[in-house]
Parts: C-alpha cells; sequence; structure tokens
C-alpha cells in the first residue's frame, strides 16, 4: 500500500495492476471494477490527493461500455418560467398519476413539444412555441464542470464472465484536465452530454431534483482539453 500517493507512485501501482493480468473483483456488482481497483491501489475512496497535484477524481470504466454517469446538476436561477407552471402545462404523468419533468433533452422535440436549444452562449429548454422554461450560460456549466471535476484519472479495463463472476483486466489510465465552453456546447451538440429535467408536481409547488448534466463514460476524454497517458 503506497504511502504517499504522487503522480508518480500511482504510476507504478498501475502498472503492478496491468502486470498482474485477470483480476477477480473485490465485490459484486456495477461497481466491482472500481471497488476492486481502489483495493489493488491501496486506497479508500475514489477522491485521491495528490501532493503534486492536488485533488483528483478517480473512475473506472469497462472498456465498450457507454453508460451513463452524472457530471453534476445545476438548477440555480435558469428557469424562466415558474417550474410549478412548467409542469401544469408541458407534464406527463408517471405511474402514481402526478405530473412531472422528467425527460432526456434533445434537439428534436419530444412527446410534450420540449427540445433543448443550442447557442453559442448558451443552451436552453424551449416549446415548440418559443417559450423558454430554462436557460443555461455555457461558461456557467464550464465552471460547474471544473468544480466537480477540475482533474479527473479515468482508468479503463477489459471484463468477462467467468461463470456469474465478473473479472477485470485494468488496460490504461488517463490523467484529464480542463474544459472550456466551446467544449462543452459541442459535446452536448455531438450528444456526449446530456440534459436531464427532474422534477414534479408537488401540490402548490414544484419539487426539483436538480437537473443533471450525464456523459457517455466512454466519451469522458472528449469534455477535457488535456489528456495525458499514465
Amino acid at each position: 500500500m503506497p504511502t504517499q500517493m504522487t503522480l508518480n507512485v500511482f504510476k507504478k501501482e498501475l502498472a503492478h495492476i496491468k502486470a498482474a493480468g485477470w483480476i477477480p473483483p473485490e465485490r459484486r456488482g456495477p461497481t466491482g471494477i472500481g471497488k476492486t481497483f481502489e483495493h489493488w491501489l491501496g486506497i479508500q475512496e475514489n477522491n485521491i490527493a495528490f501532493p503534486d497535484l492536488g485533488k483528483v477524481e478517480l473512475k473506472t470504466h469497462r472498456i465498450g461500455s457507454s453508460s451513463l454517469i452524472t457530471l453534476f446538476t445545476f438548477n440555480r436561477k435558469v428557469w424562466k418560467m415558474n417550474p410549478w407552471e412548467a409542469i401544469q402545462r408541458h407534464g406527463t404523468p408517471d405511474a402514481n398519476g402526478r405530473l412531472g419533468l422528467y425527460f432526456t433533452m434533445s434537439r428534436t422535440p419530444n412527446s410534450t413539444d420540449l427540445f433543448l436549444y443550442v447557442q453559442d452562449t448558451s443552451i436552453s429548454v424551449r416549446h415548440v412555441s418559443g417559450q423558454v422554461l430554462a436557460e443555461w450560460q455555457l461558461e456557467t456549466l464550464a465552471e460547474r464542470f471544473m468544480q466537480k471535476l477540475p482533474q479527473l484519472i479515468l482508468v479503463s479495463a477489459f471484463s468477462e464472465m467467468r461463470g456469474d463472476i465478473e473479472w477485470f483486466k485494468y488496460d490504461r489510465a488517463r490523467l484529464l484536465t480542463g474544459t472550456s465552453p466551446q467544449i462543452i456546447r459541442n459535446q452536448i451538440l455531438e450528444g456526449n452530454i446530456v440534459v436531464d429535467l427532474r422534477l414534479h408536481d408537488k401540490g402548490t409547488s414544484a419539487r426539483n431534483h436538480g437537473t443533471g448534466f450525464r456523459a457517455h463514460e466512454d466519451k469522458l476524454p472528449s469534455l477535457f482539453k488535456n489528456i495525458k497517458e499514465l
């Protein structure tokens, strides 16, 4: 177990893990890939404080998987229409008959004629009538992104099932840093970042779980300015 996780120490530990080849899981299920890597690395959590780098988020992913992961949520002062009114006008009922806006937005209008409108410096959720429900400045989204993920080490592994047990072979790690409003805009346009509305009717007001900005895990490197192989 490393006593001080500098970047050089991490690289040495990574080389040992790669040399070990196929590794059985420390935990079964979706989180097994991360838990197993952390166990071999000798850490307890996925946030590592590097003396030579500062706080770094550690994420592991299965090569070939395009699962969505949450980057951050952001809702502050973005609603141009009262959220409760937006639910009454454009919401759809859930299994309990409660109205809500639970949509993954795209630039194509959905069943309630809402769509994502992308401009040079902002994105917004609009109705085909032209009505704007909510708007985010791209610069603000880039700042929020960097608050949540200032630096990311993305570890990629092959996985295979042996009987009912998933084994892992850790293949590479990349240090990802920096982003920009233009990168965020381009990744939204390409569908690599998706925008999830998550709010419902609470009677006389809206219960908002925060608009989620999510990304396909295999596209994470595209969200950053700098990519360094480790």
